[in-house]
């Protein structure tokens, strides 16, 4: 099937909240819109420390991870950070790789937001149509 790409926007989970208490304006919270790869074999939202700078996300600790070829690596995880695809959210933290990592959009935040891989078109869908499901039991 090939890599899967989609393109979200991230936006600081920190200055949603000072928007909506009318601390800051709408325009004053820092995101971008960029594209990301699909990696169901990654566990959360990946990205790169230059990002998270340019995104102003506070680091609150660390993880260890392994990289698709088995290296061990630390990666910084940061506060809330909020993933915008089409009309879908999700907000979970980061992990953090040193310098300017390619953006993996991993499974934690596909399943919240009823998002999966379409094998036949390699293209990024939602897992119930266009209507977002959940479950809780």
């Amino acid at each position: 099937m090939g890599n899967v790409f989609a393109e979200i926007t991230l936006k600081n989970g920190a200055d949603l909240i000072l928007a909506r208490n009318g601390h800051i304006t709408e325009q004053d919270v820092r995101s971008r819109t960029m594209t990301a790869m699909v990696d169901t074999g990654a566990m959360t939202l990946v990205i790169g420390e230059d990002l998270c700078q340019e995104l102003g996300l506070a680091v609150i600790g660390t993880h260890v991870a392994y990289l698709a070829g088995g290296t061990e690596v630390f990666c910084k995880v940061t506060e809330p950070i909020q993933i915008c695809w089409k009309d879908r959210t999700s907000t979970t933290s980061a992990w953090v790789l040193p310098g300017d990592e390619e953006v993996l959009l991993g499974v934690i935040p596909l399943e919240e937001m009823d998002l999966i891989v379409n094998p036949v078109s390699g293209e990024l869908t939602g897992a119930h149509g266009d209507r977002m499901m959940g479950y809780i039991k």
